[in-house]
Formats: structure tokens, C-alpha cells, sequence
């Protein structure tokens, strides 16, 4: 693919995603640089690799497969680093500011506008990394199957299970919420039965 060909594509057809790119990085690292960075990565990425892209096809997929590598990699060797510590986070910590860990970014808010509750938001990212990731990809993205075993590089088979495993978590996770929320566990009543308040 030639130089203008790979900038018409990058516009077209590979920007278009960097919102969704964005809030998946979040998801993944809880930190707005780290996930800016994750991003750009992701990006510098695409351009060396853009001969192996299809034209066409689905960009988003092929994003968010190099996304979760390049967040792989960086966590590996962030892994096989000693642990450094920000002083300046500790100062603000010590004098009562509220640290990076209070920020809790609700999914894609641009597109479900806060209709989703900061306790829905909370038990997604209280998931462990793989049941998070297929939710994420799942229910918030709307990937199929397919392409969820693709970008995770995972049998069918497995993402169905995870998948299956995660929503079960979050049920648990979410049942007091959506007692309060009014919501009833309609299941086995008959036709015509209304659940009682509790």
C-alpha cells in the first residue's frame, strides 16, 4: 500500500475508532496517560503494519487486537520492572486529594449518555482482567463472537465461557443494585403473577 493510499485508509477508515480505542484502554489501565499512551501505540502500530491490513475490512477488530497486544506487552514488562512510586501522588494522597484511584470513567458515555449507573460501571472493572475485557468487548463494544475470539486470540469456545462466567459475576455483583433500583426477579412466576415487594 502506497504512502497515500495508507493515509486515506488511517482517515477513513482507522481514526474513526479512536473514542471506542480510548475507553477500552481505560478499561484496561485505569489511567487516563497510560491509556493515551496505549492508544498512540496502538496507532504507531497500525502505520508499521499497514500493508497488513485489508482495506474494507473491519478496522475496529484489527485496532483493538493490536491494542490488547501492545497492553500485553507493556504490562509484561512492566512486570519484570521494581515498582516505582510517584512522590507527587503520595504528597497529594497525604494532604487529602483524591488520587487516580477515585476516577472511575462510566463506558463509552458519549453513546449511553449516563444511563448507566457509576455501580454498574464499578462491578464491570471489579472483574478480573479476562471477564472485563469480554464484557467489554461484548456487550459494550457489540463484537461478535468471532471477532472476540480474533482480537483475544482465543478459541469460540472459551470467549462463549468467559462470557457466560462474567455475566454471572456481574449478576451477583449487581443484585442489591437493582433491588434498589426497582427492578424483580420475574423468573418461574406464572402468567398474570406480579412479584412482591420485599
Amino acid at each position: 500500500m502506497d504512502r497515500s493510499n495508507s493515509q486515506k485508509v488511517f482517515e477513513k477508515e482507522l481514526f474513526p475508532h479512536m473514542e471506542a480505542l480510548k475507553t477500552f484502554a481505560f478499561h484496561l489501565t485505569y489511567n487516563e496517560n497510560d491509556a493515551d499512551d496505549l492508544v498512540q501505540e496502538t496507532y504507531l502500530k497500525a502505520h508499521k503494519f499497514i500493508e497488513n491490513y485489508d482495506a474494507g475490512t473491519n478496522a475496529k477488530a484489527w485496532l483493538f487486537k493490536i491494542l490488547k497486544n501492545a497492553y500485553i506487552n507493556e504490562y509484561r514488562k512492566k512486570s519484570r520492572r521494581p515498582q516505582k512510586v510517584d512522590i507527587d501522588e503520595v504528597v497529594s494522597l497525604r494532604e487529602g486529594e483524591s488520587g487516580n484511584d477515585a476516577a472511575f470513567h462510566d463506558l463509552r458515555q458519549d453513546i449511553i449518555e449516563n444511563t448507566m449507573g457509576d455501580e454498574v460501571t464499578i462491578a464491570i472493572n471489579s472483574l478480573p482482567l479476562e471477564f472485563r475485557t469480554v464484557i467489554l468487548l461484548c456487550d459494550i463494544e457489540s463484537f461478535t463472537y468471532e471477532e472476540i475470539a480474533k482480537i483475544l486470540e482465543l478459541p469460540i469456545g472459551t470467549v462463549r465461557s468467559r462470557l457466560f462466567r462474567a455475566r454471572n459475576m456481574l449478576k451477583d455483583r449487581l443484585k442489591t443494585y437493582a433491588k434498589k433500583m426497582g427492578y424483580r426477579d420475574v423468573r418461574g412466576m406464572k402468567r398474570g403473577e406480579y412479584a412482591e415487594e420485599e
